[in-house]
This record gives C-alpha cells, sequence and structure tokens, in this order.
C-alpha cells in the first residue's frame, strides 16, 4: 500500500558516492527494496550500453563516457525516485539530485575489501589515498549545495542498519515536505 502510494507521488533523487568498496552497491540495492525507489548502478549501466571512451592501460579499466552516460539517465532523472550509484560525482547535472550521501570507509576495512575484488599495485593504493584524502567528499562538497551533502560512515555491518534509518527518515520528511 505504501509502495504504491509512493509511486503516484513526487519522490526525490538521491545520489551515492564514496571510494570503490565503501558499500554503495549494498545500501543502493536495499535502499531501493525497501522503498520502491530505481536503484541504478551507473558502472553496470556503462556496462550494458558500452558507454566508454577508450581504455585505461594503466588501471586496466574502460574509461566512462561520461556525456553519453548523462544522456542516458537524464530521462529516468526527471521524473524522480531514482537512487544513483557511481564513485564520481562531478559530472552529473547538480539539479538531478536532492540529496548526496558518501560512504566512507576506515583504510583497514578498505583494503581487505578491494583487496578481495582483485585491486592490486598502484589501482589498490590510488583507491586508499583516494580515501584518505577525503577526494570523493571534496568532490561532492564542490559540486553540490554544501547542505545536500552527507558522509555516512561504512564499516561495520551495524552502520549499514544505521545508514538506512537515517535515509529512510530522509525520505520520509522530504515526502512530507515536497506532497
Amino acid at each position: 500500500e505504501l509502495l504504491l502510494y509512493l509511486k503516484t507521488m513526487k519522490r526525490p533523487n538521491i545520489l551515492l558516492t564514496g571510494t570503490p568498496g565503501v558499500g554503495k552497491t549494498t545500501l543502493g540495492k536495499e535502499l531501493a527494496q525497501r522503498t520502491g525507489l530505481t536503484y541504478i548502478n551507473v558502472g553496470d549501466l556503462a556496462k550494458e550500453g558500452e558507454l566508454y571512451d577508450g581504455f585505461d592501460e594503466e588501471y586496466n579499466c574502460p574509461v566512462l563516457d561520461e556525456d553519453r552516460v548523462v544522456d542516458e539517465l537524464e530521462e529516468h532523472m526527471g521524473e524522480g525516485g531514482v537512487i544513483v550509484d557511481y564513485h564520481g560525482c562531478d559530472f552529473f547535472p547538480e539539479r538531478w539530485f536532492h540529496i548526496v550521501f558518501v560512504l566512507r570507509t576506515d583504510n583497514s576495512y578498505l583494503y581487505d575489501r578491494l583487496q578481495s575484488r582483485g585491486y592490486v599495485g598502484k589501482k589498490l593504493q590510488d583507491n586508499i589515498q583516494c580515501e584518505i584524502f577525503q577526494t570523493i567528499y571534496e568532490e561532492a562538497m564542490e559540486s553540490y549545495k554544501k547542505e545536500i551533502v552527507h558522509q555516512l560512515p561504512s564499516n561495520e555491518p551495524e552502520d549499514l542498519e544505521r545508514n538506512l534509518e537515517q535515509i529512510l527518515q530522509w525520505i520520509g520528511q522530504w515526502l512530507k515536505d515536497n506532497n
């Protein structure tokens, strides 16, 4: 009943961002399940639509074609009710998001998570450095209004539950304020 109600309302767009391995996908999928909002993993979207602009030999991964990603997402974003998950955030139009959550993870946890994904050498080191220097958080603070950017700790399983509760509360308040 609540889900049906949610579908007919004006709904917020949420950006989940942060260094690879901080738990964006786990949080995003669970959030979508609990709210009925649409979850979009930009990495998967790019893979499906081959939205690439070459290959990065150093990091051994394709280079995202940001313009094509934005074009691909545009129609979804206008309708609202979308959770976007990506480790970068400065190329999305500012008007798309009502709130931005930057997930943060302590290096001891992050190192193990990235290693288990097969990250090695420079790719592993650079992602750890990225987290140490708050690179994604600063990118978010420069790209969006400061008051919509929030950091969430993402270390232990309890953090996931706490973060879900916090975001669900925020969504509830947003719906009240905007409908």
